[in-house]
């Protein structure tokens, strides 16, 4: 088993890393009282009666929601946190926030606010949650006008990451994962990029040590940026590379077209497209990045929504700073910088 940390003083946790490590589930709930199990419909058909049999000594509940960004609304959070009351947790009681991205911000979310915050853990089963959202204590829901507006910065207990769970993971949201792999690399790691370029058959083909050393050189990087940062005021902002894009994307589409990694995927070729347009980067590392991104095959045709509807989405960002938009951009191999800019100066 990979052990890894996220050293914030008292907000400390552990990311563990191996296969089957859910079946050890039990060792990380502690002296919890009862627990909420939160997942979807997808997750739960295929792992949710093991997890329950698995913790069957503890006074367990469980809570299935719809998939997909529909759920991640302050509704749902309502319905949730009425289920809490009426089920009697307390203060020692413990979230496991079984499933993706989404299933694991409402969880957190709930967590943070209920009785003003109570334990949880993340235990993601797509590639998306488990190199990113899991990791960093970003909770929180959507709004009609803007992904994410509604949240906290609230830690897990511990991260749970069970790489064979990713076996049954669809295609599709394989390739959702592969872009904040792909994302790590620019932002961060030149050398990594270069690898996930060359051994990317072996990453998508869930080799298990090219999948390994994937899942833990993201969360080494994600980990040491949080630890720096754990709020976003420096550092951790180059984590949204292609994210103001995609956001974007994704709030147009009323999260129904593309699921949150092609949403990035697509916002990180256009925001390096912009780098380029503005001299940030040369051309030739621009073809880089964008050779890496066409080999998920996620379309990246966005000519269909106007540039209008998009850059007006873009304005209602929570990051954005003196009512210019911030932009995550490629400056160098393995690096990015923040450019803010005008409604008017948004092109590609």
């Amino acid at each position: 088993m990979e052990r890894l940390y996220i050293d914030l003083g008292e907000n400390s946790y552990p990311i563990d890393i191996d296969g089957g490590l859910r079946q050890s589930i039990l060792d990380y709930l502690g002296e919890a009282d009862q627990c909420l199990l939160i997942t979807d419909e997808n997750v739960d058909g295929l792992y949710g009666k093991e997890l329950q049999q698995l913790l069957k000594e503890k006074k367990i509940e469980k809570i299935v929601l719809p998939p997909g960004e529909g759920s991640k609304t302050l509704a749902t959070v309502e319905g949730i946190l009425h289920s809490m009351i009426e089920g009697g947790l307390t203060r020692k009681s413990q979230i496991i926030a079984l499933g993706g991205g989404v299933v694991g911000d409402i969880a957190g979310f709930c967590a943070s606010i209920y009785m003003r915050g109570i334990s949880f853990i993340q235990v993601p089963t797509t590639l998306l949650s488990q190199v990113d959202s899991s990791v960093g204590g970003k909770t929180g829901v959507n709004m009609p006008q803007a992904k994410n507006i509604v949240g906290s910065f609230y830690q897990p207990k511990s991260v749970v990451i069970d790489t064979e769970v990713l076996e049954t993971l669809p295609k599709r949201e394989l390739m959702s994962g592969i872009g904040e792999v792909i994302k790590y690399g620019i932002i961060y790691d030149y050398d990594f990029l270069c690898y996930i370029r060359d051994d990317f058959s072996e990453i998508i083909n869930l080799k298990e040590e090219s999948l390994k050393r994937v899942i833990k050189k993201c969360c080494e990087i994600k980990a040491e940026i949080v630890s720096k940062d754990e709020r976003e005021k420096g550092l951790r902002k180059i984590l949204n590379y292609g994210h103001t894009i995609g956001h974007a994307l994704e709030a147009v589409t009323q999260y129904k077209k593309y699921t949150h990694g092609e949403a990035v995927l697509v916002g990180m070729y256009y925001e390096a497209k912009m780098a380029k347009t503005m001299g940030l980067i040369k051309e030739e590392y621009y073809q880089e990045i964008e050779n890496v991104i066409r080999k998920t095959d996620v379309s990246l045709d966005i000519a269909s929504f106007s540039l209008e509807d998009l850059v007006n989405s873009m304005t209602k960002d929570k990051k954005n700073q003196d009512n210019k938009i911030s932009f995550i951009l490629p400056s160098g191999k393995g690096e990015v910088k923040e450019v803010l800019l005008s409604k008017e100066e948004v092109v590609w």
